[in-house]
């Protein structure tokens, strides 16, 4: 492509254009996770639709790789790409909140703490993230797991429309009534379908919760997993909660001598009656004695923003995922072992919650299949310095190899590495063939196939 291309790209679009020759292009180009350093040949920071339109005309006519980065979080990088094109949404966040409908519509550059800020202001919530800075559009396009799954299901549960930038160049919504089929692919199917450039979300009276934060000795690590198995089958909606393996941070709860020290914890909220919080914390005092907690209510955005301080934009990182029916006591015995070698304050292993409200959606209802597990694991190690890059990918893989055997085939795309392509047809189970169908409709060519990707059926 010549720069007269590029030049035409401008004359075509309001947002801006940015280069190599550009000021801003480094930053322009950055995405989160700092193990990707690539130098795409045009950022397109787009402020309207007509600008992803432009941007998606002149990848697919130039025949060129195409990223789309909204909050920038994809564990494998694809916000970015060596010689392509970038679609950066991250101009594109604008919240709008009907109080009296109970839903919010949100630009596809949106992050979770974009989100939370508007709806927090009437006392509303939806299913989120973990990480306030993550995008809205990667996590739902991928299932959107979060805090608030139990009660009011996932945040694809909770998505009523989008307008979605077809590889065509089209705009097109797509909802229960509009193009039924993209809907249904767009929850969980990954950005493989187009660029969603807002979404429609229902909305939920989410406003102050009652959290527990508590860290336990690792030699208790067996007691609380095997606790918290039977605890979350039938335990409140209001609740969520998921054990950890955590190093302990300096916070000013946790004693001084113990920082560093490495602990099995237990995040744990509740969303219902503020008054009911410190009951509801009991369970988790009494399961084994605690070296150090942190209790009381607190804004819904101050927990989902909770752990953005360890999760810095440019930390380099490397995940693994699992779906889980049943938490064997096998696969207890594996998390104790190599839960105990977390290396980095930034590493862990979660295992969230995925019962409760979402699993009152048929696993044909949306992309997302895994509608009778339980659990979602993720192991993800981060850490700055790349001279431990080795060991660091090395603690997840022996970790993820070693619980993979009492876990389902399939895992949460928004968990998978740029390693997992193998696993895009487990993570989708028998909703895979119906995805391929859709994927031929919308884009023939595969030109969304930076993501974990779906090709279209022959």
């Amino acid at each position: 492509m010549s720069d007269t291309t590029v030049e035409r790209l401008r004359e075509q679009v309001r947002a801006p254009v940015i280069t190599a020759d550009d000021p801003g292009y480094d930053e322009a180009r950055a995405v989160h996770n700092g193990m990707f350093d690539k130098r795409p040949k045009v950022v397109v920071r787009a402020e309207q639709v007509a600008d992803v339109i432009g941007a998606v005309n002149y990848a697919r006519d130039g025949g060129l790789d195409l990223s789309v980065k909204g909050g920038g979080h994809s564990a494998p990088g694809f916000g970015t790409n060596d010689g392509g094109v970038v679609i950066d949404l991250s101009l594109m966040r604008h919240v709008h909140v009907d109080p009296r409908a109970r839903t919010a519509r949100a630009g596809g550059g949106a992050t979770w703490g974009d989100f939370n800020y508007a709806t927090h202001a009437y006392g509303l919530a939806t299913t989120g993230g973990i990480v306030s800075t993550t995008g809205i559009g990667g996590l739902t396009l991928g299932g959107g797991i979060g805090y608030l799954t139990r009660g009011y299901g996932l945040s694809i549960d909770n998505l009523l429309s989008a307008e979605v930038v077809t590889a065509d160049g089209q705009v097109r919504t797509a909802s229960r009534d509009d193009n039924p089929d993209l809907f249904w692919a767009l929850r969980g199917g990954g950005g493989n379908f187009g660029v969603v450039t807002s979404f429609e979300f229902q909305l939920h009276p989410v406003n102050d919760v009652y959290v527990g934060l508590f860290f336990y000795e690792l030699d208790h690590a067996g007691t609380l997993l095997r606790f918290y198995r039977e605890f979350i089958k039938n335990a409140d909606e209001a609740y969520g909660a998921f054990p950890a393996f955590q190093i302990a941070p300096p916070l000013p709860f946790i004693p001084e001598n113990r920082h560093g020290d490495t602990f099995c914890a237990a995040i744990v909220h509740w969303a219902g009656p503020l008054e009911e919080g410190e009951s509801a914390m009991k369970p988790f005092r009494d399961v084994a004695p605690v070296v150090a907690e942190m209790v009381g209510p607190m804004p819904y955005p101050a927990l989902n923003s909770a752990f953005d301080v360890i999760f810095p934009k440019g930390i380099r990182s490397y995940w693994k995922g699992s779906f889980v029916k049943d938490l064997t006591d096998d696969a207890i015995e594996q998390h104790v072992i190599h839960g105990a070698k977390v290396p980095e304050v930034s590493a862990t292993m979660h295992l969230y919650p995925i019962n409760g409200a979402a699993h009152r959606v048929g696993a044909d209802e949306t992309a997302f299949a895994y509608r009778d597990a339980n659990f979602a694991t993720v192991i993800v190690a981060a850490w700055q310095d790349p001279a431990v890059d080795r060991e660091r990918i090395q603690w997840v893989r022996d970790y993820y190899d070693a619980t993979a055997p009492f876990s389902e085939a399939g895992g949460y795309v928004n968990f998978m590495a740029d390693d997992d392509q193998a696993r895009v047809r487990d993570n989708y189970g028998a909703n895979f063939e119906r995805l391929t169908q859709v994927k031929r409709t919308y884009d023939p060519g595969n030109l969304f196939h930076l993501n974990q990707n779906v090709p279209p059926a022959r």
